[in-house]
């Protein structure tokens, strides 16, 4: 093999009018050349004669064209091509859809390589739309194809002879963001053989080296941007908290905390008395305490003589953390008040004056705390609630409304360290890894569906008791509706409400309802003025609800192990045994594994290790939310000791050269990865 060298990257989101233009140009430029993968690979190792092609195989075939190719004009914009290839075996019917184009490209009597679906019966075979090459050329007859995610009026064929033309042109000015000692340490491929060989590899070991080199990289100029974006945090200063005596708050508290939540405390006090602004994450399963940590952080804020405020992601959130906080701040003489939406406005303009003028210290509320109308004399702490709820520019705006304010975040969702510090880019992580004493263990079972009478019974059980229950519909594919989540929620509830619970009082809640709507049904659930609440994971995340004592969530296996834990923790919150009933008809072993691990520990931390190994990070909130690019090529399902690599060799370059000056390609690919010009790093 060649030496081993090169890297690669793509088009970002290109448009469909540049799309059209790529189309008839048949070139990416080296612009393009930097941000985009494959988003899997095919492997071709051999050809199939048509005669053996199996009706819903997708494989590959080697024929000759036997009909010059036919368009029709079925419709306005819909054109099918067709045509007939043949080989020593049999015949093979393709169907192109508005290819109009491949018409004057492929030759009556020349050999291609088809490769799709294969369709019809043992008598007549056919594909349609399948990835079309003349044999002999590299991208279709090489043991491993790349299969690219498409825009308009960009076909795979047109899409991989661009990128062909790309890295010819451009393969020897490409940019190494890695500098040669980084990348001979860690013994890295150089990114002309990395580029090459994601695109086009040569085998699978030449594929494996490309890969590591380009996630090494991806992860690399990752840790090095946290880094910066740290470093450009601690430069502010701020006037440090003083000390103040905790002693009066904790013994204000009706319970203990625990060693992992006086840790968490000692980590956030710690922060506002440095004199740089706390960013901190408070993260913690589901009842393990977080807002008792947050509480701590108002109190210690307050008698610095500097305002808090604690937004949630919704009013009833927001009603729920007033109602817990208030009798236990005010009788320290800390006044709390709640604003939302549904703040009268006479009542709205009395709270804005009061913290305008500094006579209000506490204020917990939704989206109304960022309004324009609402001004602080000093907001000196931040928090909010289920973070990731929140948009970046949310938290920001509630941020700006003071100067450099102490900011805490709290997520009940435990996921791995390691993939915290990738969502949660410039945040300190606080870890809340114990519940408190005496809380009774959920109880939780995954049967098949037809357990669905002995569930049924087991929920009219319950309720007779004076308990509630949660159901949790099918979750909908992303393909489907809108409409479908509506219907979906709708008539399992109907169905249950007529033929299953006609004596029981039953609601549903869908994430189309209007958040008001949604509200109210929440509040009279929690009132227990129903007994069944029958809903989508919009309940993942919602009001604390003690009577509810059943989780049971349909079609479990459509749920990361996460979500399903999220779920969960719906029940529990009372002093009665909770259970969770998971349904599930699915009999792929890795499936089964994967509720298995639901039924047998109750550890938010261990599940989500267990998730992210099985299913890999996937976007756990979406880089929309919290603000950070996303990785194209690394995955930290199994790519943590590359993390770990590439973490040690960040921190080993910065420590060398702070500023990057030295390493000006490393600098500009880091500004860029961040969507930031590189001077807004410095």
């Amino acid at each position: 093999m060649a030496e081993l060298d090169t890297g690669v990257q793509f088009i970002k989101g290109i448009g469909e009018q540049r799309a059209k233009a790529l189309g008839k140009l048949g070139i990416v430029t080296l612009g393009d050349l930097i941000g985009w993968f494959p988003r899997r690979y095919d492997d071709r190792t051999a050809c199939k004669p048509i005669a053996q092609l199996a009706p819903g195989e997708t494989a590959c075939v080697a024929a000759m064209i036997a009909s010059p190719p036919t368009v029709s004009h079925i419709r306005k914009g819909m054109d099918l091509i067709k045509l007939r290839a043949v080989d020593a075996t049999g015949v093979l019917d393709v169907t192109f859809f508005n290819q109009t184009w491949l018409k004057n490209q492929l030759c009556q009597g020349e050999t291609y390589i088809f490769y799709g679906k294969a369709e019809g019966d043992l008598l007549r075979r056919r594909m349609v739309s399948p990835i079309v090459e003349a044999e002999g050329r590299r991208e279709s007859t090489g043991r491993i194809v790349p299969i690219y995610p498409l825009t308009a009026g960009v076909s795979q064929l047109i899409l991989s002879r661009s990128i062909r033309q790309g890295l010819s042109a451009c393969a020897e000015i490409l940019p190494d963001a890695l500098p040669d000692e980084v990348r001979l340490s860690h013994h890295l491929c150089r990114i002309n053989f990395a580029y090459e060989n994601i695109h086009f590899p040569e085998s699978a070991e030449a594929l494996a080296l490309a890969r590591r080199r380009l996630a090494f990289e991806e992860l690399f100029l990752f840790t090095i941007g946290l880094q910066r974006l740290r470093q450009s945090r601690e430069i502010v200063h701020v006037p440090p908290c003083r000390e103040v005596d905790m002693g009066a708050f904790y013994d204000a508290l009706p319970f203990s905390l625990t060693k992992a939540q006086r840790r968490c405390v000692d980590e956030a006090l710690c922060d506002m008395r440095s004199g740089v602004p706390m960013n901190r994450l408070c993260q913690g399963d589901v009842g393990s305490g977080k807002t008792m940590v947050a509480a701590a952080c108002v109190y210690f804020s307050v008698k610095n003589h500097r305002q808090a405020a604690l937004m949630a992601p919704t009013e009833i959130l927001a009603r729920q953390h007033y109602a817990g906080l208030s009798p236990l701040l005010e009788p320290l003489g800390i006044r709390c008040a709640l604003l939302t939406g549904s703040t009268p406005a006479k009542e709205k303009r009395a709270l804005a004056a009061d913290l305008a003028s500094g006579a209000l210290p506490f204020i917990i509320g939704t989206h109304a705390l960022i309004t324009g109308s609402v001004e602080y004399a000093d907001l000196g702490l931040v928090v909010t609630d289920e973070q990731h709820r929140f948009g970046v520019g949310q938290r920001a705006a509630l941020a700006a409304k003071g100067v450099h304010p102490h900011t805490l975040v709290m997520s009940a969702t435990p996921i791995p360290r390691t993939l915290a510090l990738i969502l949660y880019g410039d945040l300190d992580v606080s870890v809340i890894d114990e519940l408190p004493p005496g809380r009774r263990p959920i109880e939780t079972y995954t049967v098949p569906g037809s357990y669905h009478p002995r569930v049924y019974n087991f929920i009219r059980k319950q309720v007779t008791q004076g308990r509630q229950a949660y159901i949790v519909c099918p979750m909908v594919d992303e393909s489907d509706e809108a409409s479908d989540e509506r219907k979906a929620v709708t008539a399992y509830a109907k169905m249950l409400q007529q033929e299953v619970f006609p004596d029981l009082k039953i609601a549903f809640v869908h994430g189309k309802m209007k958040p008001r709507e949604k509200d109210a049904v929440m509040t009279a659930f929690a009132n227990r003025e129903t007994d069944i609440l029958v809903s989508t994971t919009v309940i993942e995340v919602g009001v604390d609800v003690p009577n509810a004592a059943v989780m049971v969530v349909e079609n479990a296996e459509r749920f990361g192990l996460s979500q399903l834990h999220q779920l969960r923790g719906r029940v529990g919150r009372g002093a009665h045994q909770s259970y969770c009933v998971l349904i599930s008809d699915n009999q792929n072993e890795e499936t089964r594994a994967r509720l298995k691990v639901m039924a047998r520990t109750a550890d938010g931390f261990q599940i989500a290790e267990e998730d992210l190994h099985l299913r890999g990070p996937g976007d756990f909130f979406g880089t929309r939310q919290h603000g950070l690019p996303g990785l194209k090529i690394a995955d930290l399902g199994c790519d943590t000791k590359l993390l770990r690599e590439a973490q040690s060799a960040a921190e080993a370059l910065l420590a060398r050269d702070v500023d990057l000056s030295s390493h000006p390609v490393t600098r500009e690919r880091v500004a860029a990865l961040f969507a930031q010009k590189a001077d807004t790093l410095n």
